[in-house]
């Protein structure tokens, strides 16, 4: 998505938008036409997460899922829809027979990190059409305790059948592929690894007040630059770190608020949109999916770049922070590099990210989109604890809790991208 004059710049200015409508907040409609009903997170949760050897991924389902029911105040009755994917043979069968229920909707898209996004857009349509009332997105994961037990080994690659078949004799794995996208950006628009090391250290500040992050500590750009090499140019600090843990989101129809425990956040908009898989296929490494479903999701909302309080965005690598924020349209193609220096993406910055910690420093179990959604809700809601909390400057003085968030997954090695924009 390019930028434009709604986009955020140097000494730009910021517009606010004010919502009208019931409770005073936009309803889903998605561009799609009137008469549909309204969407709304009633209900968010984190599982146990970081080190967590002693439970089942299942488990982690059950305990992210019973903790957003208890969230949102409403009872395991009213859910008649469920998301999931990445356990299983049949993963939203066995996860809903796990966690007993018999929904009457069910969606099992799996895209990669983007995964969370894209169901969270297909369940807002879905409640707004009419054809679930409730819908549990759940994920868990023990990623790390398993590979610890030795009960799997790590993923250089996602196989060699297909058009992967392709690639895999030349050791073209999975981070190779997103070093040789952020070398291209390098070549072309002339990014530095120090700008690169930047998303790093700032998001390491955001889980510094993060109790739930797996790690806490303060780095530097020296600590990035001068860490183990994974693959050219991403040293150690460059990379997710690797965690167990799960989450879970509830949502729900405009009618079921009146009963919720919590404020709702409305699902402004919404987009998706899928790329490539072979990289020969790749027309531009310096663009990822999300400059469509970015584009297409503030259409649908009916709000720009320049209304975002905060942005969740998935964070496998510090080169996905910097596209994803060009391509969502906060600075222009090739000023990514720029724009996340002078601490912009803190929780005090000009455009607070990943306010947790992202996958870079709080948990990354292995699709970590849902978990953008938990901390963009947390945050929209006041809820993220006084540390870490983004207040923004209120228009005749004093502050404000955030507005508008937007969350952007991404999947695959830039291959499927879905963004959601937020707002109380």
């Amino acid at each position: 998505m390019a930028a434009d004059a709604g986009a955020r710049g140097s000494g730009g200015s910021r517009r606010v938008v004010r919502r009208g409508g019931s409770g005073g907040a936009r309803g889903f409609a998605g561009g799609r036409g009137s008469g549909r009903r309204k969407v709304a997170v009633v209900g968010v949760a984190l599982s146990d997460c970081g080190r967590v050897d002693d439970a089942t991924a299942y488990a982690l389902h059950a305990q992210a899922a019973r903790r957003a029911l208890a969230d949102s105040g409403l009872g395991r009755e009213v859910v008649d829809g469920i998301a999931s994917a990445g356990l299983g043979t049949l993963a939203p069968v066995e996860v809903a027979e796990y966690l007993g229920l018999r929904p009457r909707w069910v969606d099992s898209t799996s895209v990669g990190g983007a995964t969370w996004e894209v169901m969270a857009a297909h369940a807002a349509d879905a409640i707004a059409a009419g054809h679930a009332n409730a819908v549990l997105l759940v994920y868990g994961s023990t990623a790390r305790a398993d590979l610890k037990a030795r009960r799997r080994t790590a993923n250089l690659s996602f196989g060699a059948r297909g058009p992967l078949q392709f690639e895999v004799p030349y050791g073209h794995t999975l981070v190779a592929k997103y070093a040789m996208a952020a070398r291209r950006h390098m070549h072309e628009h002339g990014t530095t690894l120090e700008q690169l090391a930047q998303v790093a250290v700032q998001a390491r500040a955001n889980a510094a007040m993060n109790p739930e992050a797996m790690y806490r500590e303060p780095i530097t750009v020296d600590d990035v630059l001068t860490g183990p090499m994974i693959a050219d140019p991403f040293t150690k600090l460059h990379c997710c770190l690797r965690s167990d843990g799960g989450c879970a989101v509830l949502l729900a129809a405009e009618e079921y608020v009146a009963d919720c425990a919590s404020a709702p956040v409305w699902v402004l908009g919404s987009g998706e949109h899928v790329s490539h898989t072979t990289m020969s296929e790749w027309e531009d490494f310096t663009v990822s999916p999300a400059a469509v479903s970015g584009r297409l999701a503030f259409e649908r909302a009916g709000v720009g770049p320049a209304d975002v309080d905060i942005a969740e965005i998935y964070d496998a690598f510090t080169y996905m922070t910097l596209v994803t924020l060009e391509d969502l349209g906060f600075c222009a193609k090739g000023e990514g590099g720029a724009f996340v220096e002078k601490g912009r993406l803190l929780r005090d910055g000009e455009l607070p990210t990943n306010t947790d910690g992202g996958g870079l420093s709080a948990q990354h179990p292995g699709m970590r989109g849902l978990f953008l959604i938990v901390e963009a809700v947390r945050q929209l809601r006041g809820d993220a604890g006084e540390a870490r909390q983004v207040r923004r400057a209120a228009p005749y003085g004093g502050a404000r809790l955030p507005e508008v968030a937007v969350v952007s997954g991404t999947g695959g090695w830039f291959c499927s991208s879905g963004t959601v924009v937020l707002g109380r």
